[in-house]
C-alpha cells in the first residue's frame, strides 16, 4: 500500500473532510503556535511579565458576559433557515421568500447587538483591568497600562466582527470561514513571536488583536462574502425572527451556561495572580494555553458539523444525525486523548533532559506532574460533554443550563477556597473531581433529552 493510499484511509477513518481539514489546520497552528509562543514568552518575558501575559487573557475572557452565547445561536438559527434555501451564486438564491426574510432579520439583529455590546465591553475592560492590576500587580518594572488599553480595543473590535463569521458558517460556508481563520491564526502567531523578539513585551497581545481584526475586515470585504451578506442585508423584511419569542428563551439559558464556563475555565489565573503571585499564575497560564490548544483542535471535529446537525434536525433526519454524531464523537475523543498523551510526554522529556532556551528552563514554566494530570483528566471529560452539548443545542434548546450553572458555581468555590488553603494542588484536584461528577450528570441529561426529542 502506497503512502498516499494509507493517508487516504487514515483521513477517512478519522473523518477529515475539507471543513475539518482547514479548521484542524487552524487549531494545529494554534496548538503549535501556543507551544512556540510558550518558548518565546519564556525567552523574552520575565516570570512576572508571563503572569501578566496570561492573566490579561483570562480577564479579557469576560467578553463572554457580553456575547452571551449568541455566536453559536446565530450559526444554528441561520442554518435552520438556510436549509430551506439554495444559493446558486453569492447574489442568487432560490427558495421561499419568508426564509430569506428571516435570514435578513437575523443579520440586522446580530449587527445591532454586537455594535452595542462591543462598545460596552471596551469601557468595562479598561475599568476592570486598571482596578485589578493596580490592586494586585502594580509592579513598577512592568509596563501594563497602555498594553491593556490596546488589548481592550482589539478585543472589542473582534467581538464586533464575530457575528459575521458565525452568520457565514450558518450559511454553510464552514470551509471558507475555516480558511480565513487559518490565515488569521497564522498572522497572529507571526505577530506574537515577532513582537516578542523585537521587544514589544505585553503590547504584543493588543497588537495581535488589532491586526487580526483588520485582516478579517479585508478578507470579508474583498471576497464573495461581501456580496452574499449585502444580498441578505438588503432583503426586505416581511417576516422576522422574533428575538423575544424565538431567541431569548433559548439565549438566556445558553448565556448562563457560557458565563458558568468563565468561572470554570478562566478563574484560575486571576485567583492565582492575586494569591500566589504572577509567577505561579504564569505557570497555570502556560499550561492552560497548551491544553486549550488541544481542546480547540479536537473539538473542531464537532464544531464544524453544527450547520449539518442543525439542517438534519430541521428536516427530522434523526437516524442520519445520530450516525454522523456518534462517529464524530469517537474521532474527536481519540484525537483529544492522543494529544494529551503527547503533551505529557513532551513536558517529561523537556524536564528530564533539562532543555533550556536562552538559559531559561522551559519545563519549569509548566505545572508539576500531579496538577498537570488533574487538568488533563478534566480536559478529556470536557471534550465529551461539549460534544453532547453541541448535539442537543442544535435543537435550539439548552438542557445543560442547571448542569453548567452548578458546575460553574462549584468550580468557582473550589478554585477560591481550595486554592487559598491548599494551593495549586487543591485547586486542580478539586476541579478534576467536580468535572468527573458533572460528566455523569451530563450523560444522563444527554440520554434523557435525546429520547424525549427523538422518541428513541
Amino acid at each position: 500500500m502506497g503512502i498516499l493510499q494509507l493517508l487516504d484511509r487514515v483521513k477517512i477513518k478519522l473523518g477529515i473532510d475539507k471543513s475539518i481539514f482547514f479548521t484542524s489546520c487552524t487549531r494545529i497552528i494554534q496548538a503549535i503556535g501556543g507551544v512556540v509562543a510558550i518558548v518565546f514568552v519564556a525567552r523574552y518575558l520575565t516570570g512576572v511579565e508571563q503572569g501578566f501575559y496570561y492573566t490579561f487573557g483570562s480577564i479579557v475572557a469576560i467578553q463572554v458576559f457580553f456575547e452571551l452565547g449568541l455566536n453559536g445561536i446565530i450559526t444554528q438559527y441561520v442554518a435552520h433557515e438556510n436549509s430551506h434555501l439554495t444559493w446558486e451564486s453569492p447574489i442568487s438564491v432560490v427558495g421561499e421568500r419568508r426564509y430569506l426574510s428571516r435570514l435578513s432579520s437575523l443579520l440586522h439583529f446580530s449587527i445591532k447587538w454586537y455594535l452595542c455590546f462591543a462598545g460596552i465591553l471596551l469601557l468595562i475592560l479598561v475599568i476592570v483591568g486598571f482596578v485589578f492590576f493596580y490592586r494586585y500587580g502594580n509592579d513598577d518594572q512592568v509596563v501594563w497600562q497602555l498594553p491593556w488599553i490596546l488589548l481592550a480595543i482589539g478585543t472589542a473590535l473582534n467581538l464586533l466582527l464575530a457575528p459575521i463569521l458565525a452568520f457565514l458558517e450558518g450559511l454553510g460556508k464552514v470551509k471558507d470561514v475555516a480558511k480565513i481563520r487559518l490565515f488569521q491564526q497564522s498572522i497572529g502567531l507571526f505577530v506574537i513571536c515577532g513582537g516578542l523578539v523585537f521587544g514589544f513585551h505585553l503590547y504584543v497581545l493588543g497588537v495581535n488583536c488589532v491586526i487580526t481584526g483588520l485582516f478579517l475586515i479585508f478578507a470579508i470585504y474583498f471576497s464573495d462574502f461581501r456580496q452574499m451578506l449585502l444580498r441578505v442585508w438588503r432583503e426586505s423584511v416581511v417576516e422576522r425572527v422574533d428575538y423575544k419569542k424565538e431567541i431569548f428563551p433559548y439565549q438566556w439559558k445558553i448565556a448562563l451556561s457560557w458565563i458558568s464556563g468563565y468561572f470554570i475555565f478562566q478563574l484560575f489565573n486571576p485567583v492565582l495572580f492575586a494569591t500566589e503571585g504572577a509567577v505561579v499564575a504564569g505557570q497555570m497560564g502556560m499550561t492552560l494555553a497548551a491544553l486549550n490548544g488541544i481542546q480547540a483542535l479536537s473539538i473542531s471535529w464537532m464544531s464544524t458539523k453544527v450547520p449539518l446537525y442543525s439542517g438534519l434536525i430541521a428536516k427530522k433526519q434523526f437516524v442520519q444525525l445520530d450516525s454522523i454524531f456518534n462517529k464524530t464523537l469517537k474521532q474527536s475523543s481519540f484525537i483529544n486523548a492522543c494529544l494529551l498523551i503527547i503533551m505529557f510526554l513532551t513536558i517529561w522529556v523537556v524536564r528530564y533532559f533539562d532543555i533550556t532556551v536562552g538559559g531559561i528552563s522551559i519545563g519549569d514554566r509548566f505545572l508539576s506532574y500531579l496538577p498537570l494530570t488533574f487538568m488533563m483528566m478534566a480536559i478529556l471529560l470536557n471534550q465529551v460533554v461539549s460534544s453532547w452539548a453541541t448535539y442537543l443545542r442544535c435543537h435550539k434548546k439548552e438542557p445543560f443550563l442547571v448542569n453548567s450553572v452548578v458546575g460553574g458555581g462549584l468550580c468557582a468555590l473550589s478554585t477560591i477556597v481550595l486554592g487559598r488553603y491548599f494551593g495549586i494542588l487543591g485547586m486542580t484536584g478539586g476541579y478534576s473531581v467536580i468535572t468527573l461528577i458533572m460528566f455523569f450528570w451530563a450523560y444522563r441529561i444527554f440520554k434523557i433529552r435525546k429520547y424525549e426529542w427523538h422518541g428513541e
